[in-house]
């Protein structure tokens, strides 16, 4: 068995004396495991660092074994991600996200928005916004995606403001009014009839991430007996804080 892929470096964990197992996600073949001869040395190492981009083949007999990994970087980014607080704690979480996803299935939309935004990390607002709709494309990708292009009460598609945190839909300013203290805020940036859809507020920012993170709770991480990841919450810290001095600046 053999194929060739790119790939992003998910996490690295030592393998005996000298070698290192590899997860990747593939354009191709999704979250994928390999065993990379001399992954842990100092040539390596660098290589394999979360964040980067790399070209792999794989072989293996059978395809069902852990198989090995031949790896030659493309956009060695690590570097830099690293050099911010909130980078690090988003490719961190970004990891925690996509290890969701099944194991050898691929996932190329997936792939594709991990790729633009670690390429867009540097920009921590815009790095958050990002996160937001990919918790939002991972819960439809898992079979639990939200509504919210029209009001789960009436059926309109403009002035959508809120969400139910029971049905997952959006909401209408009207609709809701009554019971506004009992639904999740839409922030304008996830509306999609917004003309303002790449501009928002720090309010914006942790509205997006309470509502992506009720749903990932309660559908995905809950059932399998998990939490959030500390990185979560570290990045949304991290991404907010600044904001939120300028402001008052």
């Amino acid at each position: 068995m053999e194929w060739t892929d790119e790939g992003v470096v998910l996490g690295v964990r030592r393998h005996g004396e000298s070698s290192a197992i590899v997860e990747l996600l593939t354009r191709g073949h999704g979250r994928h495991l390999g065993l990379v001869r001399g992954g842990a040395g100092k040539r390596m190492r660098p290589l394999l660092q979360p964040g980067n981009s790399v070209t792999a083949v794989w072989r293996a007999r059978l395809d069902e074994h852990l198989g090995y990994y031949l790896i030659e970087g493309t956009r060695l980014r690590a570097a830099n991600l690293f050099a911010s607080s909130h980078a690090v704690y988003g490719v961190t979480h970004l990891a925690s996200v996509v290890r969701l996803l099944p194991e050898r299935d691929p996932h190329e939309d997936i792939y594709e928005m991990v790729v633009h935004m670690l390429d867009d990390f540097d920009d921590a607002s815009g790095a958050a916004a990002h996160l937001i709709r990919f918790e939002l494309a991972m819960l439809a990708e898992l079979g639990f995606g939200l509504d919210l292009e029209t009001c789960a009460a009436t059926g309109a598609t403009a002035d959508l403001v809120y969400v139910s945190p029971k049905s997952g839909g959006a909401v209408s300013r009207s609709a809701g009014a009554p019971f506004q203290d009992r639904l999740l805020r839409l922030p304008a940036f996830l509306r999609q009839s917004e003309e303002a859809a790449n501009d928002w507020t720090e309010q914006d920012l942790r509205d997006g991430f309470a509502l992506t993170g009720l749903f990932l709770l309660r559908h995905v991480l809950e059932p399998r007996g998990q939490g959030h990841s500390d990185a979560r919450d570290g990045f949304i810290n991290a991404v907010t804080r600044p904001r939120a001095k300028a402001a008052v600046s």
